[in-house]
């Protein structure tokens, strides 16, 4: 009993910041602005700015969709499902603790691309677990007979780093809907199928096709549903809820091992991806905050953050999908250049700022300049 007592008195003798907090499930300290030296005012007003800021499209995604990409693309037909969203919310954490909060933070709703995030990590897990060797190593071996992915002069040459940084250019087309006819490139509709071909790794482009190619090959990797390992190995570590689903689309089942498994979306382009609260989604983003570390467990490698959060050759403010980097300070100026975020249609963000010890998620915000003016908001109520 003594050795224990002496054991926590040293540690309660440890500075502050030594004593990293975490979460526990179903709860989160709040702190209050004042006690952490947080500008209350400037606070609350960066909520206010924030609930005021609000996307003023339909919370309705399916109209939404029918009336941006829908009105732009082919093959628009939505496969998986969609949602009503809430109104305007967020969440801001600041040395670990909640420091603002709102609206209806525990809505369970789309978060777009932001599911993009979810599945390279499980991608990283596969790197991580030596199911994936290197990512220099081309995707088409690791695939099983008869797949046909990766055939050809042009797709046998993507590797895994391709399909994470949207720089692998695959030609196909995956669950009915062509890699051409998302973001369709050309004057005229007839030039659409006829796009250019760049050599694998060579060229950026955002495309959910892709996107599903790489959820459908992680998922031959791990030889089990995608959401299933995201559960077992970030989600219940992290003290997530129950609540959090991972959708795919009504087409998109294989015959994996004997069984019927759903390969899961990157997005809710065409309806599905994930559908979170901010809670769950500030817990997701509190994992990288601490360099994929909770408790005492390592759950993330620092190597694998270390590549994620690396711009590309190809675009240097993008990392693997969907890692938003801030080089020179130009996606978001008043931002340190060392920030991230991961970001979905809507607009979805979940905010990571290491200098400042800082994790914001704020969900449904405008699309123009509302994230980085919310960011200077908050970034100027916080001590110096």
């Amino acid at each position: 009993m003594r050795c224990s007592f002496s054991l926590l008195l040293a540690f309660l003798a440890l500075p502050l910041s030594a004593q990293t907090y975490y979460p526990p499930r179903g709860d989160w300290a709040v702190a209050s602005p004042q006690a952490l030296k947080v500008d209350t005012e400037k606070l609350a007003a960066a909520v206010d700015y924030a609930i005021a800021s609000e996307n003023p499209a339909s919370k309705d995604q399916a109209i939404v969709q029918a009336t941006t990409f829908g009105a732009k693309e082919p093959y628009d037909q939505i496969i998986g499902p969609m949602g009503v969203r809430a109104a305007a919310n967020g969440l801001i954490v600041y040395k670990g603790k909640v420091i603002a909060r709102w609206g209806d933070v525990d809505s369970v709703d789309m978060t777009h691309s932001i599911a993009k995030t979810f599945l390279t990590t499980i991608t990283g897990l596969a790197w991580q677990h030596g199911l994936i060797a290197n990512l220099q190593d081309k995707v088409g071996p690791y695939m099983p007979h008869g797949t046909a992915l990766y055939e050809g002069e042009h797709n046998s040459q993507i590797r895994w780093e391709h399909l994470l940084r949207q720089t692998s250019d695959w030609q196909g087309t995956l669950w009915g809907k062509p890699d051409w006819a998302d973001r369709p490139e050309g004057k005229t509709p007839a030039d659409w199928p006829n796009r250019p071909l760049r050599t694998p790794g060579s060229h950026y482009k955002y495309n959910d096709v892709r996107i599903n190619l790489l959820a459908l090959s992680t998922l031959y990797v791990w030889r089990k549903p995608l959401p299933e390992v995201l559960n077992q190995q970030i989600m219940q570590p992290i003290g997530a809820s129950s609540t959090w689903r991972w959708y795919g689309y009504d087409n998109s089942w294989i015959e994996l091992d004997g069984q019927q498994v759903q390969s899961v979306s990157g997005g809710g382009h065409w309806g599905g991806g994930i559908f979170i609260n901010a809670w769950d989604l500030a817990r997701f983003g509190y994992l990288f905050l601490r360099d994929g570390k909770w408790q005492e467990q390592q759950l993330l490698s620092k190597d694998w953050i270390a590549q994620a959060r690396s711009g590309g050759s190809a675009n240097a403010e993008y990392g693997f999908a969907n890692w938003f980097l801030n080089p020179g300070r130009k996606a978001l100026p008043n931002a340190p250049e060392t920030a991230v975020t991961f970001q979905g249609a809507g607009r979805n963000v979940v905010y990571i700022d290491q200098e400042n010890d800082l994790l914001m998620v704020t969900r449904w915000i405008g699309n123009g300049d509302e994230l980085n003016q919310l960011v200077g908001k908050v970034l100027a109520a916080l001590p110096d």
